[in-house]
């Protein structure tokens, strides 16, 4: 049975119709990142470019992109089964596979066009406030190929973490405490690479992109087999 593009983006319209009349979803996508880089913004405009370590910008983006869709991500499931808006849709044809594959994309285009919008806020806050040479030293081509290629991908599989978690919880807030817990070795790998523990080259920023893009498609397949439709319905821990 092949993947109908028309069952998932049913879902993904029905997502964000949701997400518009939650707004504790909409709070958490806003709020979570403002807290993550107020103070680097502040930071920004009063460091010296001799005490700036530009890779910290990496742990910033990356922690939005990471952590924000792993949260919402946990809500998706336990917190519909809440609200007992889940069972309509576990009753129509549609594959878990499609399904899991909408609630994901509902949570991952929004996060990135907060991942990006607030890279773009941050270039703009820079360029405007910072010193003189900090701009140059922020903005490089290295670290900007970096975040475009890694923010979808840590976004993805964050996503899968927390849709996986979702499945097999019945508490929201449990939910997206382990999802964030889950979120932090992206993080702390981030962390490591933006102090140059981990030397990044081409090479290596290539290859950690096809293990994630090969972690996010076995993060769909797993996050697709833990969806039972029966269990979750039922409410049963089996």
């Amino acid at each position: 049975m092949s993947m109908s593009k028309r069952r998932v983006g049913a879902i993904l319209h029905k997502e964000f119709r949701e997400y518009r009349r939650n707004g504790n979803i909409i709070a958490t996508m806003a709020v979570i990142p403002l807290v993550i880089v107020i103070a680097p913004l502040i930071d920004m405009s009063t460091t010296a470019l001799s005490t700036l370590q530009s890779g910290r910008l990496m742990i910033y983006l990356l922690g939005i992109a990471a952590i924000v869709p792993a949260i919402v991500a946990a809500y998706s499931v336990v917190g519909e089964r809440q609200q007992g808006t889940l069972e309509p849709v576990l009753t129509t044809p549609i594959r878990r596979e499609e399904l899991v594959l909408a609630k994901a994309l509902a949570i991952l285009l929004p996060s990135l066009a907060i991942s990006y919008a607030w890279y773009g806020l941050y270039v703009a806050w820079v360029e405007l406030l910072a010193r003189p040479g900090v701009p140059q030293a922020i903005v490089r081509g290295p670290e900007l190929f970096a975040l475009v290629l890694f923010t979808p991908l840590v976004a993805a599989l964050s996503i899968w973490i927390g849709i996986a978690i979702s499945t097999r919880m019945n508490d929201i807030r449990a939910a997206a405490q382990l999802g964030a817990l889950a979120s932090l070795p992206t993080v702390l790998v981030s962390a490591l690479i933006a102090y140059n523990v981990i030397h990044v080259t081409l090479g290596l920023t290539l290859g950690l992109a096809a293990v994630l893009l090969g972690l996010d498609t076995v993060g769909w397949r797993i996050s697709s087999a833990m969806f039972d439709r029966e269990r979750l319905v039922t409410g049963t821990k089996a």
